[in-house]
């Protein structure tokens, strides 16, 4: 299930990825009615009041905590992280030699969630450092990290058509390869500031896929 949503009262997107468009889920039909156990992943190094990924992926919490479902936030632009080194020592079953951030507050978080969620501005086309040093170390647990659910959340300034089309590439192949279940996808073109994206429709769509879950 995947929902792609125009962008702050400026050009939406068409094209091949207007193809993938869907509603919002139906209520429940995600969890099936059962408690979730949710990790956001906000990787933008704008403050929680300036960012406008942020914006939304609060939006989204609040609709999710809403429902019930419990929710592990993390900032990776705030925490010690480290980029893989691709040494192999973990044998992708950990676990990693990098004692930071990752490996002890948020790889047991993602181990046990039920529904990932990244969050992310857009980076001369593609995810910000911050999340992809995450994606990177998901190598160490590669095999315990497939088969969950999945959601991205991405704003940009830009509005052309294919400002999101090197993302959600990135992003369907990285679901493909994790044998995930995408459940949502919010590209949040034209959001070139927080006002914005406040006065867009984005932030009620993300926190009705959080209450809908």
């Amino acid at each position: 299930m995947t929902l792609l949503l125009s962008g702050c009262g400026l050009s939406a997107l068409t094209g091949s990825e207007n193809k993938a468009a869907a509603e919002i889920p139906a209520k429940g039909s995600v969890s099936g009615g059962n408690k979730m156990k949710i990790v956001v992943i906000n990787s933008s190094p704008h403050s929680d009041d300036e960012s406008t990924s942020k914006y939304l992926s609060a939006r989204f919490t609040e609709g999710a905590k809403s429902a019930g479902h419990d929710v592990f936030v993390f900032d990776a632009a705030r925490e010690e992280t480290h980029p893989c080194s691709g040494c192999d020592r973990c044998g992708m079953d950990g676990p990693c030699v990098w004692n930071d951030a990752i490996e002890n507050k948020l790889m047991p978080k993602m181990l046990e969630a039920d529904l990932l969620v990244l969050a992310t501005p857009l980076y001369y086309y593609g995810m910000s450092a911050q999340l992809k040093t995450i994606v990177d170390r998901f190598y160490s647990r590669t095999g315990k990290l497939h088969n969950k659910k999945s959601i991205i959340i991405a704003t940009a300034y830009n509005s052309a058509d294919w400002t999101m089309e090197a993302l959600s590439a990135h992003y369907n192949t990285l679901v493909r390869y994790m044998e995930w279940q995408d459940v949502g996808q919010i590209w949040g073109i034209g959001c070139g500031s927080r006002s914005l994206v406040e006065s867009s429709k984005f932030g009620d769509q993300a926190q009705k896929i959080g209450s809908n879950l």
